[in-house]
């Protein structure tokens, strides 16, 4: 008899001791925080993934739970150079280390090179694709080579006239500084 195994309510432990692999393409409007993103643009946009669980031995110890995913999406964002629309692949691939609860994995977390997650039998898989995807997104959005060409100006020539007209607001206190006597 196989055991099914749901995204939303993962028994990690079952998974990992069944050396099971699930995989799924979803829609991007089953990652809300993924689609805000994207500013609900483009709703058909997916979400592909895949995840293995498999005992280890490490550290000493046998039988150890471990998840191994990867995700896949692109995303469009505003480019924060010519302010259009660019498309950002996103690519994740990382190992997780399941242990007992909460506290064991933030008592181990300094000392631990790997990813430590609490063992839980209603894992939401999803959770974890989507905060993966999220980290992975850019801080600052934008394409390689734009499509348009870029003006990189702080200022235009307006401006910069309208500056070079006005009195320095100091050059009044330079004057009173020049006819005080010096002691």
């Amino acid at each position: 008899m196989t055991k099914e195994h749901s995204p939303d309510r993962l028994d990690v432990k079952a998974f990992a001791q069944a050396g099971a692999h699930l995989s799924g393409h979803d829609t991007l409007l089953k990652y809300q925080r993924l689609a805000e993103e994207a500013k609900g643009l483009h709703p058909d946009l997916r979400v592909d993934w895949m995840a293995d669980g498999e005992l280890r031995s490490s550290h000493g110890m046998d039988g150890q739970v471990w998840l191994r995913l990867k995700a896949s999406a692109t995303l469009p964002m505003t480019c924060q150079r010519c302010l259009h629309p660019v498309d950002v692949p996103l690519e994740v691939e990382r190992e997780f280390r399941f242990v007992a609860d909460e506290a064991t994995a933030e008592a181990l977390d300094n000392d631990s090179e790997e990813d430590l997650l609490a063992l839980s039998r209603e894992f939401n898989l999803r959770e974890l694709i989507e905060d993966e995807l999220l980290m992975a997104l850019p801080v600052v959005p934008r394409h390689d080579e734009c499509p348009d060409e870029v003006r990189l100006a702080s200022s235009d020539e307006d401006f910069e006239e309208a500056s070079a007209h006005k009195p320095n607001p100091f050059a009044a206190l330079a004057g009173l500084r020049k006819d005080k006597p010096t002691p």
